[in-house]
């Protein structure tokens, strides 16, 4: 875990230390970003659920990074809004996003593969991984782009398989 600012921490998935045969054919975060681009969708930390949800319908996604300036101090997810927000009779109009963001953000590495996000993913029950390059965000893979990319690689599989088993 690393210190973020008081009171929040990043979770960061460090690389195994011992390489796997036939690692450097895995798909990476980095593979991923390079595939469906860059883009990082974010709000500030005083902005209103609201607006932050308006944000996410605008660009159909489910989550947005809560940064201060360049800096990650949170996320926001559907999840989030609807047990922070309607749940808790809250009005999303004049609730600002600090009192429901998940200050606690599980973040990768762009190194990292494809089945370390799944298994992080599946340990710390979330499913959106924003990329950290040190503590610059560069990107951020969702469940949907992991499972395209596991999917994806099968695909593949399947078809040098059934190639070979016709030739």
């Amino acid at each position: 875990m690393l210190p973020a600012t008081a009171g929040q921490v990043l979770l960061r998935l460090q690389p195994h230390p011992h390489p796997q045969p036939g690692d450097d054919q895995m798909a990476t975060v980095q593979h991923l970003l390079n595939q469906k681009g860059f883009s990082v969708y974010s709000i500030h930390p005083d902005a209103t659920v609201f607006d932050a949800i308006a944000k996410m319908a605008e660009h159909d996604i489910g989550s947005l990074l809560v940064m201060d300036r360049d800096k990650l101090v949170g996320i926001l997810s559907e999840r989030d809004y609807a047990r922070n927000v309607i749940l808790k009779g809250r009005s999303s109009p004049t609730t600002p996003v600090r009192e429901i963001m998940e200050p606690r953000v599980v973040c990768v590495q762009p190194e990292q593969t494809v089945e370390e996000c799944m298994a992080l993913m599946t340990d710390k029950r979330v499913r959106h991984l924003p990329v950290l390059e040190g503590q610059k965000v560069t990107g951020i893979v969702s469940i949907g782009d992991l499972v395209k990319s596991i999917i994806s690689d099968q695909k593949f599989i399947i078809e040098q398989l059934e190639h070979y088993i016709h030739h």
